[in-house]
Order: C-alpha cells, then structure tokens, then sequence
C-alpha cells in the first residue's frame, strides 16, 4: 500500500468521480486501499476529513444531555 493513500483518507465518491485527479496513485488505489476492501462491502462516507488531524482527536459530541433520556 502506498503511504500517501492514508494521508488523504477517506475518499468519498465524490472526490473519487470528479475528473480532475492530482494525487500520485489511482483512483482505484484511493477506493480500495487493501484486497479485502473490495471483497467485503465497501463503506463510502459522505464526507471526508473534518479539519484533519485536529478535527480526528478533538471530537464534539451534539447530543443533548445524558439526563433528558431519563424520565422526571
């Protein structure tokens, strides 16, 4: 596998279709990194990266709060 493919990981189907491509590997490489990707159901996400790194480890939970799924 070629280490580039990960860094700008995940593609979604989007990016993958447009018909401008500047990365160094194929599209195919982008859309099936690994064999078995392929093989066992491919999830295409909707969205890539937020914020990169940073938007990785600092995650923000929208939910409301624990105690307004209990009744009162």
């Amino acid at each position: 596998m070629i280490p580039e493919v990960l860094k700008h990981a995940p593609y979604t189907a989007g990016s993958l279709l447009k018909q401008e491509w500047t990365h160094k590997f194929t599209r195919e490489q982008a859309a099936y990194p690994l064999p078995w990707v392929r093989t066992r159901g491919k999830y295409w996400p909707t969205v890539s990266r937020i914020d990169n790194p940073y938007g990785d480890k600092h995650l923000i939970c929208a939910c409301p709060e624990v105690d307004s799924y209990f009744d009162k």
